[in-house]
């Protein structure tokens, strides 16, 4: 689900992650397999953590932004409000 018709317009995924979280990977091999260029933002910097904090409520791994929305929790739970939330966005 390449989301836009070149690099240009394709939507920017922002994923706050951790380096020790399955979740995370699969999230970013999935995104990475659909073609979505993702911003990956590592929560074990405590600046970073403290922005998740502030900005979404949590600083659980992984975060997955696309501009205003946000959703957190297992890649399995993330997957299909991802791939709704990029539809939208088309």
């Amino acid at each position: 689900m390449v989301i836009g018709s070149d690099q240009e317009t394709t939507t920017l995924v922002t994923v706050y992650t951790t380096p020790t979280c399955p979740d995370c990977h699969a999230l970013k091999a999935w995104l990475d397999r659909e073609g979505i260029r993702v911003d990956e933002r590592d929560l074990t910097d405590p600046v970073i953590m403290d922005e998740a904090l502030e900005r979404y409520g949590v600083r659980v791994a992984p975060i997955t932004v696309i501009g205003d929305w946000f959703t957190y929790g297992t890649f399995t739970k993330q997957k299909p409000e991802i791939e709704a939330a990029l539809r939208e966005r088309a």
